[in-house]
């Protein structure tokens, strides 16, 4: 998911299988569904997958019933995965983000400074950020459009398009022959054309700025709360009416039972 239309169209569509609630938080990216046994759990996921993701079920752990290790695997799991993924296509937008945007304003304000060839050039330079670094919102957007929905990659991806798309027709076919018309006039007289390649790459650029710190935050607050996990005692000392003690799982402590806790050793509930 990527932003909290997302996680809303998810709830929509669980919440319409019948004797279903469910709620989705985005931040998490979990899903927490109260069904009857009478309903699959194959059935909640097909409903997460018409609405255009994918969904998996929890394991069972030490965290208690209905979750595993919070925050997912050691290591950061998907969220490191997913900070690796954005950076490698933040550092690329930015590498091709800067010699574009200088030469798309240099060229679009003074068209006596272009060369034999400049488009291409322009092309080329725009050509991995506005396809490759701008694919995850492309992804999203197809996605979305395959389900009948919109989101906010929906509309990245439609303005990355439509600026790629008109400045590619005004370089090869408005500005054609124009180099010699002066930026006064072009200030004057406004050109046929534009080049807004660069204003494409900006909104690439910082949005995925934007999408990686998000990444990072919630790449720490996931490793927080596994440090926290850990830090839980796993089983507890269950003291019977007899005086007899009994090892049972932390998660299976009970209201009103007594257990031991030893020097040295971690508290297995809080009241």
């Amino acid at each position: 998911m990527t932003c909290a239309a997302c996680a809303a169209r998810v709830e929509k569509q669980l919440n319409a299988i019948d004797h279903v609630w469910a709620t989705v938080n985005f931040a998490t990216e979990r899903a927490t569904v109260t069904a009857p046994s009478s309903v699959p759990v194959a059935r909640l996921i097909d409903a997460v997958e018409q609405a255009g993701y994918r969904a998996d079920v929890l394991t069972r752990g030490p965290g208690g019933p209905g979750g595993d290790d919070p925050a997912g695997a050691a290591g950061g799991g998907p969220d490191a995965d997913r900070v690796s993924y954005l950076k490698k296509r933040l550092i690329v937008a930015l590498v091709f983000f800067v010699p574009l945007s200088d030469l798309s304003v240099l060229l679009s304000l003074f068209p006596s400074f272009r060369f034999p060839g400049w488009q291409w050039v322009l092309v080329v330079l725009a050509a991995p950020v506005v396809v490759w670094a701008a694919w995850p919102f492309h992804q999203a957007a197809l996605r979305n459009a395959r389900h009948g929905s919109v989101s906010m990659d929906t509309l990245v991806s439609l303005g990355i398009t439509a600026a790629c798309g008109w400045s590619v027709y005004a370089m090869f076919v408005l500005d054609r022959g124009q180099a010699w018309v002066s930026a006064e006039y072009l200030l004057l007289h406004a050109s046929g054309g534009g080049i807004y390649l660069e204003v494409a790459a900006s909104v690439t650029t910082f949005l995925l700025a934007g999408r990686l710190y998000e990444a990072k935050a919630r790449r720490d607050a996931g490793d927080a709360m596994r440090e926290l996990a850990a830090a839980g005692a796993r089983d507890a000392c269950v003291l019977e009416a007899d005086g007899t003690e009994r090892q049972v799982p932390a998660a299976e402590l009970a209201a009103g039972q007594r257990f031991v806790v030893r020097p040295g050793e971690r508290i297995a509930a809080d009241g």
